[in-house]
């Protein structure tokens, strides 16, 4: 059966549109943060993995860093463990931090290289851990109530911040042509091994990478205005005016912050997309249009 001639030319189309943002991207380097739905759902994580190569085939360089909150609290659940938030952040005590090694560093992180392999690509997995990749810090969270005259430090455990990131374990795979996926556990100066969040290693990546683009995948169509409308082709002045006056809070302040510390630290563009809709990454690449916000330094 051959393609009529509608469907050739809507083919045709597809692929000359997407000919000049190959050409733009070709030699750069785009560090991608996958997490959400298109991280469990099957047809959802197929269509990621063939994104992520056909980048590569054609001479784009993906780094992938991933996440694992959810994979994390369902085995402390068949462990028998509970999950407890502050603030957001798990509290991760030293079993716990076992478990969140295991998951990210090895289930999760092996997953995603498979998947990537199986799509026709040549993926390495990696944890901060592993080349002196990211140098950690401990988190502390701090809080003042109104019956404090002191603010109350809280101990939530293993869990850190980015105090620095030595890339050449990545630069040398991205030369070998290697597609690195990287699980976001980083060492410390006193040894221990510390959870940090996906988005702000993806970050924090992106800006000593200097990508070109940092794309954050989520579970929503973006940064929406105040009446559910999206939002994309940002300055980071207008994203700093919209936090300002509360259009952006919540859950999407932190995503938002990242992305707009990307940009101000010299990566062309950040991007939050939705991981909800298949070959997102694609479609937001290489076509006008996009599938979530764009926020760009000026």
């Amino acid at each position: 059966m051959s393609l009529s001639t509608d469907q050739a030319q809507n083919v045709a189309h597809v692929l000359t549109s997407a000919l000049p943002y190959i050409q733009r991207f070709s030699g750069k380097t785009l560090v991608i943060k996958y997490g959400g739905n298109a991280m469990v759902d099957e047809a959802l994580k197929n269509s990621f993995a063939m994104d992520v190569v056909l980048l590569k085939l054609v001479g784009v360089n993906p780094v992938v860093v991933h996440g694992g909150g959810p994979q994390i609290g369902d085995l402390l659940k068949r462990l028998g463990k509970d999950s407890q938030f502050i603030e957001g952040m798990r509290v991760t005590d030293s079993e716990t931090m076992d478990v969140v090694e295991m998951v990210l560093g090895g289930l999760v992180n092996k997953d995603i290289v498979s998947l990537i392999n199986r799509a026709g690509g040549s993926a390495v997995g990696l944890t901060g851990k592993d080349g002196d990749l990211i140098h950690a810090k401990k988190m502390v969270i701090s809080r003042r109530g109104p019956e404090l005259d002191v603010p109350e430090i809280i101990d939530i455990g293993h869990v850190g911040e980015v105090e620095s990131i030595d890339v050449s374990v990545v630069n040398m795979l991205v030369q070998g042509d290697f597609i690195p996926v990287i699980a976001p556990i980083g060492i410390g100066k006193d040894g221990h091994s510390y959870n940090i969040n996906a988005d702000l290693v993806a970050g924090k990546v992106a800006e000593v990478m200097q990508a070109e683009k940092l794309i954050l995948l989520t579970n929503t169509q973006g940064l929406l205005d105040k009446d559910g409308g999206l939002l994309t082709g940002l300055s980071a002045e207008r994203v700093d005016e919209l936090i300002e006056d509360g259009t952006i809070h919540g859950g999407m302040l932190p995503k938002i912050t990242t992305a707009l510390e990307a940009v101000k630290a010299g990566v062309s563009t950040s991007h939050i997309i939705d991981g909800r809709v298949p070959h997102a990454v694609l479609l937001e690449l290489f076509t006008d249009e996009g599938v979530g916000t764009l926020i760009r330094r000026r």
